[in-house]
């Protein structure tokens, strides 16, 4: 199984509000960070807004915050949001398999055992872990917080 971009960068992108921390993170600073281009970052925005993942706050001195504590968001919840599909096999798609073993498969059941195996460990690591896991995040991302940017209270 392969995670799309979408998701690699959606945990970055939590993992940089997080070491951010009490200041409102903006898109174009994220992007320069990661060498990655604002309009995808808008794009992934999108779903993790709606999840309660990220807060935005619109105007001249917006931007994004977590929308909940980072020890709150887990690895599972950024990837059930950003993941299309977690089809291992034709076996897991909606509609007609062709395959007669579909009900009593093995596979079919090793595969799911897998998957959720997969989500466990994922659920098991919260973006404060990783964050946490490197001491030099906020240098490594060019985070020399200047004092002239407000303090922005933490989302509860």
């Amino acid at each position: 199984m392969r995670l799309t971009k979408q998701t690699n960068y959606a945990v970055r992108m939590l993992m940089y509000c997080a070491a951010n921390e009490g200041q409102l993170s903006r898109i174009p600073e994220i992007a320069r960070a990661y060498g990655v281009s604002e309009l995808f970052l808008f794009k992934i925005l999108q779903p993790l807004t709606k999840a309660g993942l990220v807060e935005t706050l619109r105007g001249r001195n917006g931007g994004v915050r977590l929308g909940r504590p980072a020890e709150k968001i887990s690895l599972f919840d950024v990837v059930k949001v950003t993941e299309d599909s977690f089809a291992m096999a034709e076996c897991f798609e909606d509609g007609a398999v062709e395959c007669p073993l579909v009900d009593s498969c093995g596979l079919n059941s090793a595969l799911r055992k897998a998957l959720n195996a997969f989500f466990d460990v994922l659920a098991g690591y919260s973006i404060d872990d990783l964050v946490k896991a490197r001491p030099q995040i906020n240098f490594l991302l060019g985070l020399d917080i200047p004092a002239s940017r407000a303090v922005v209270a933490p989302a509860a």
